[in-house]
């Protein structure tokens, strides 16, 4: 018999307990932790933006009633601080929400003496040794030594695999660790794909605008080539019953949101595979060209939510000339639990990288027979 599967099998984000890249540093007093973790922020906070995961000790005297709602009964508060926010919660929290709330980051720093995390940075010292932790020791990736400290005890030489081919500093020498850091995440950034928006009914046109002619073949298909040749992989965005009208080895992605444009088929392809960057266009912009989309792609800031082109026609970022980052697709579920399907609502809404051109004639649209006759006079002149 065949077996029963409950749920539908859909690509999961690689993440992990905190955010896709985190750290867990542990193997030393928790002092020391946080010293090296604000040392390694300071190093490399111009390049990434780092958040800390850690534990008070100190924990709360029943005997006092804390500052703030909370200390009145009350189970969340917002402060405006000017300088930076402050979210205090009396709830409890689980690794799905620590997830959400560290989704701005590029990385985030643990104290692993207190919390678990996907990767590790052990420390060599006596003073805190790491005998009874192993079980946290999943995917070490570098090794420091305390003052003091220079061999490797044997319960960790016999514990972890190839541990002496790991990457070994001192655990003062901040710039060669942050450097370490800094390479992880540049061989870590997320690959880019291509996405083609070529499943729209195309009412304006009277005819499906993916199918016209302008350079020698159809649309959608030198949009598709155009494509492929800068990202890693490009796929045509359909509605399901086109997929008999195109060639057969032609990646696509079907649209499984339906009714919502050009928001559904950009959720569609993070469904996909949430852990690409998307580059999104459509297939009725016949002025865009590889200059273009070159010029976006060497802007590209994968710290933000989005990075897209300002279209000073309608004075927003243009949201179908964009490359979206893996971060924005929670983003866009998000939205559209409150309601809204409008990806430029998003990028407005939202931290985004923005390019501005010189010339925004690559930006035009093509709607209708009159718009497309005249950007159609344009190329062949």
């Amino acid at each position: 018999m065949k077996k029963h599967i409950k749920h539908a099998k859909i690509t999961r984000l690689d993440t992990g307990f905190f955010h896709r890249n985190e750290y867990a540093i542990l193997g030393t007093p928790c002092g020391n932790i946080k010293k090296l973790a604000y040392q390694i922020t300071a190093s490399i906070k111009d390049d990434l933006r780092v958040g800390y995961v850690d534990a008070d000790h100190k924990g709360a005297d029943e005997n006092t009633i804390e500052p703030g709602v909370l200390g009145h009964g009350g189970s969340a508060e917002y402060i405006d601080k000017i300088h930076f926010h402050r979210f205090d919660v009396n709830l409890p929290l689980n690794e799905f929400d620590y997830k959400q709330q560290f989704m701005a980051q590029d990385l985030v720093l643990v104290n692993g003496n207190h919390f678990s995390s996907k990767n590790q940075i052990i420390v060599i010292d006596s003073k805190k040794p790491l005998e009874k932790k192993l079980e946290k020791l999943t995917n070490v990736v570098m090794v420091l030594f305390q003052e003091g400290e220079t061999k490797i005890p044997k319960f960790l030489d016999d514990a972890i695999e190839d541990i002496h081919q790991l990457s070994a500093f001192k655990i003062n020498d901040v710039e060669a660790i942050a450097s370490f850091i800094r390479e992880s995440m540049n061989s870590n950034t997320p690959l880019l794909n291509g996405l083609v928006l070529a499943g729209g009914k195309s009412e304006r046109m009277n005819r499906d605008k993916g199918k016209i002619n302008y350079h020698g073949t159809e649309q959608r298909l030198f949009m598709h080539n155009l494509l492929s040749g800068l990202t890693n992989n490009c796929f045509l965005s359909i509605r399901n019953d086109q997929k008999n009208e195109l060639p057969p080895n032609l990646p696509t992605v079907e649209d499984v949101y339906y009714g919502l444009g050009p928001y559904g088929a950009i959720l569609s392809a993070f469904q996909k595979n949430p852990n690409m960057a998307w580059l999104v266009t459509a297939c009725d912009q016949p002025l865009l060209n590889e200059e273009t989309l070159q010029l976006l792609i060497s802007k590209r800031n994968t710290s933000k939510l989005a990075t897209a082109f300002f279209n000073s026609e309608t004075n927003f970022p243009e949201p179908l000339v964009t490359i979206w980052e893996p971060r924005a697709y929670p983003r866009l579920l998000y939205f559209l639990s409150l309601g809204y399907s409008c990806p430029r609502k998003v990028l407005i809404n939202s931290e985004v990288e923005i390019v501005k051109l010189e010339d925004e004639s690559a930006l035009q649209n093509a709607n209708t027979p009159e718009e497309s006759e005249k950007l159609a006079l344009a190329i062949n002149n």
